[in-house]
């Protein structure tokens, strides 16, 4: 390939990166290398840097676990006079994050009973976790058919729960630990006739009431 081939696919090259950076595209890029700051991927030939910050969604101990591997990204700077081009595969990698929550919350439907565990107290009621970054709140108000004077009192970080869902309005999923306790049992008791008595102490009830009815 000729100078001036090289010279076209790479100010192509250029343009499709202005494209995709107003478009907002994803583009799936290889890491090849670490360098200062963050990691290098190339684009259709042109190289790119992804800031550490920027490389995805949560905080990266060791950028070199990244070498190698296909990220998608954005392109977010192309200054082609400069011949500077900055990815960031943050943004794309939020996304799919509340993609993904949006769709586990979906699968938790008012009604069913779930298992969680304690992740947090508050003076309101205590954070259930349910899944991978989805949690439910149980307030005070139905964590006993009994008075709770404090969450503490009864539940504790890292304890094991059975709840049932009761709302899922506006994304947030309200539990119930009080509507699966089994009412106490109530338990009848069979009452002795009362007879009245007089004042004198003689029986309101006569001889002829007792004898009533009886055939001999």
């Amino acid at each position: 390939m000729s100078e001036e081939m090289k010279k076209n696919d790479l100010s192509l090259a250029w343009d499709n990166c202005q494209t995709w950076m107003e478009s907002g595209e994803a583009l799936t890029v290889k890491v090849d290398s670490v360098v200062k700051g963050g990691v290098v991927a190339f684009v259709e030939g042109i190289r790119g840097f992804i800031p550490a910050s920027k490389l995805t969604n949560s905080y990266v101990e060791k950028l070199e676990d990244f070498v190698g591997k296909e990220i998608e990204v954005q392109v977010i700077t192309c200054e082609k006079a400069e011949k500077r081009l900055v990815l960031s595969g943050k943004e794309l990698a939020q996304k799919k994050a509340a993609e993904a929550k949006k769709a586990l919350k979906e699968q938790f439907k008012a009604g069913a009973t779930v298992e969680g565990t304690v992740e947090s107290i508050m003076p309101y009621g205590a954070f259930i976790r349910l899944a991978d970054g989805v949690s439910g709140l149980v307030h005070i108000s139905q964590i006993s058919d009994k008075r709770v004077k404090a969450v503490e009192d009864v539940l504790a970080v890292g304890d094991a729960v059975t709840a049932k869902i009761i709302n899922t309005e506006k994304g947030k999923i309200s539990l119930s630990i009080k509507a699966l306790l089994v009412p106490e049992e109530v338990v009848v008791v069979e009452k002795e006739p009362v007879f009245n008595y007089k004042e004198e102490g003689k029986a309101s009830t006569n001889l002829g009431d007792l004898l009533k009815g009886l055939k001999f």
